[in-house]
């Protein structure tokens, strides 16, 4: 299983790496996701949830695998993020497996339209674009970092299995691999 083969290799140089990288953004370990609700943009066609709708969709992955993610930005570097992970997603579609993007930021209005573009551009098909109404940090609660650029917190059941946190240009193929590596954990 690709999974299990991506667990080995990440294993042995993971920690080091990822320590440097990231910082301490969003739910921990062991914590909690709370309820918050957001408005959808795009993506994952399949959730059964119309883009424009607004609704917790924290709710609607219950107690489901999820990769959930707050980014700032929509770059490449998050477009190889996301095909990982959506691959991940694919794989363990019979899991259950889900992932949704968070975009925070300044303004809601110009957030939508760039998730939508983002979608549309880099074909994303099973994950799903949303702008939380707490739109320049994420809800107040999770106390997601003014500097990650990218916070994803992976749980099942509600509580955190794990935690990564980017500043602007913190995504590089080894914490990619981290993250495509807790992602897994969360099936294994």
């Amino acid at each position: 299983m690709r999974c299990a083969r991506v667990l080995a290799a990440v294993a042995v140089f993971a920690g080091a790496v990822v320590a440097r990288a990231e910082m301490t953004s969003g739910p921990q370990v062991g914590e909690r996701v709370g309820a918050f609700t957001v408005t959808k943009v795009a993506g994952n066609a399949a959730d059964g949830i119309a883009d424009g709708q607004h609704l917790c969709y924290r709710c609607k992955t219950g107690g489901k695998p999820v990769v959930m993610i707050f980014a700032r930005s929509a770059d490449e570097k998050l477009a190889k993020l996301l095909k990982k992970v959506e691959e991940e997603v694919a794989e363990h579609e019979d899991d259950k497996m889900m992932s949704f993007v968070n975009m925070i930021g300044a303004d809601a209005e110009s957030l939508k339209k760039a998730a939508a573009d983002f979608v549309a551009k880099h074909d994303l098909k099973r994950i799903a674009f949303v702008v939380p109404d707490d739109v320049q940090h994420g809800p107040p609660d999770f106390k997601i970092a003014p500097d990650a650029d990218v916070t994803v917190i992976c749980y099942r059941d509600g509580k955190v299995q794990a935690n990564h946190a980017f500043p602007k240009d913190g995504l590089t193929d080894d914490t990619i691999k981290a993250v495509v590596s807790a992602s897994c954990a969360l099936v294994e």
